[in-house]
């Protein structure tokens, strides 16, 4: 098995710029994505965005010099401990690349720093038919969350919002 290497992005460097431009997209084409690529806007606005964002944390895997997988990742903060959070909001490898434990090293890696800048917890959403990548956080140690004395789970809502009006545009 070839070797596998795990480094924190570093934004200001065009290999892994592109790298995550990459690795989103080939997420995002993924049934487990979004089913179809991202729109040229979006790649053009996606490292901009993610450098202009104060919480973004970025793990890539390379095997032989090829980015093969990505966890993107944001802080958050948690009320009830006051300390901060790491929510994994991309986690994705090549096709080709699954099954030999980069997803397993990314994880590792998101954890260690996380647990280094005094997290008290990370957090992800999965689809519930994604069963391969449940296997591969539950083997990781994630599992549902239970509050109030284990008297129930969470459900993950969402709210789309519209596109916002470009500065200098018309309403």
């Amino acid at each position: 098995m070839a070797h596998i290497t795990i480094t924190e992005a570093d934004l200001s460097r065009r290999e892994h710029r592109d790298a995550v431009v990459d690795l989103i997209n080939s997420y995002a084409m993924d049934p487990m994505g979004n089913g179809k690529p991202l729109s040229p806007e979006v790649r053009e606005a996606l490292v901009p965005g993610l450098r202009e964002h104060p919480t973004t944390m970025i793990f890539l895997a390379f095997r032989e010099g090829r980015a093969v997988g990505i966890a993107l990742c944001f802080g958050g903060f948690s009320t009830f401990t006051a300390r901060p959070l790491v929510n994994i909001h991309d986690l994705a490898v090549l096709p080709e690349y699954r099954g030999e434990g980069i997803a397993r090293r990314l994880l590792e890696a998101v954890e260690e720093k996380s647990r280094r800048i005094g997290c008290c917890k990370l957090t992800l959403e999965v689809l519930e038919y994604n069963t391969h990548a449940r296997r591969v956080y539950e083997a990781a140690g994630f599992g549902e969350p239970r509050y109030n004395g284990g008297t129930g789970g969470t459900s993950f809502l969402v709210k789309e919002l519209s596109r916002p009006v470009k500065r200098g545009g018309t309403e």
